[in-house]
Order: C-alpha cells, then structure tokens, then sequence
C-alpha cells in the first residue's frame, strides 16, 4: 500500500488538503516533526473537514522515529523534489512506496534525500515557476502512483 509522508509540513491548509486526498485514496498520512503548528490546529481541521477519521494517520515526532516505523515496514522512500533525478511521469512506482514530500519553504532535508531510493520531479512547462503548492504536488504524485498501480479507473 502507497504511503504519504510529510516531512517538517510548515502551513495546516496544505496538509488538511493532504489528509482529505488520503482520506479519498485510503491512503496513509505520515507527518514527521517537527511541525510548523499544532495538531489540534483549527486550520488544519477545517481544511481536512469532516473526513479525518477516515484519515489512516501516522505522527512521527521526529526523523529518528519515523525511520524506525520504515524500517519495521520496508518499502522505497520516493522523494518529490525539484532536484528529482526523473520525471514523477517516467518513475516506475511500487505497491510499498512511501512518497516523501518535504516543507513547503525548504522541501525534503539533504539526509532524506540521500536516504531516498530514488527522488522524482513535477515539470514545470514555465522556467520560472519553482514547484506547486504542498497539497497540488502530493496529490499529482499520488495519483500517478495509484493509476501506474491499477487503482484509478
């Protein structure tokens, strides 16, 4: 089963937008700390709406932690970036993937790129727009995932 993994996630909107994605998908939240708000955000619930407690939902307080639950499970860590090394549309995916998506300010840290099996890319068709929003890119790469996987019909 595809996971999605939040790393250091920065505004509670983006990954409320996540969480329902998830919710749609029945796929996995993992967020990492350390966050950029509260749990409990009002914002973060509201942009989830009322569909969390279909959110199959995983907090992982640190990088440390979050490596120990990967490890129990296996699976290729997938790291969206701008730096990806191939196109997300010409990346093979794999039933045990963990798509990993760094902050929205920063991106995925230098040690979790490292870690990564394989970093991928959204293209941009304009040179001077950088990437999509948090919410846009997880849900894109998600789904591509799931139609590569014959979950889409």
């Amino acid at each position: 089963m595809l996971k999605v993994v939040l790393i250091h996630p920065q505004i509670p909107p983006n990954t409320g937008n996540i969480a329902r994605t998830c919710a749609a998908t029945g796929t996995q939240l993992h967020l990492v700390g350390p966050l950029g708000f509260e749990i409990s955000d009002r914002y973060l619930k509201r942009a989830g709406l009322d569909y969390w407690p279909y959110v199959d939902f995983h907090y992982h307080e640190s990088l440390d932690a979050f490596e120990v639950v990967h490890q129990q499970q296996s699976g290729r860590w997938i790291g969206f970036s701008t730096a990806g090394k191939c196109s997300y549309l010409k990346f093979q995916f794999q039933t045990h993937d963990w798509l990993l998506f760094g902050s929205e300010t920063k991106g995925l840290p230098s040690n979790v790129i490292d870690a990564c099996s394989d970093t991928v890319y959204i293209p941009m068709a304009q040179p001077g727009v950088r990437s999509l929003n948090l919410s846009v890119s997880a849900a894109v790469g998600l789904f591509e995932a799931r139609r590569q996987l014959g979950y889409v019909e």
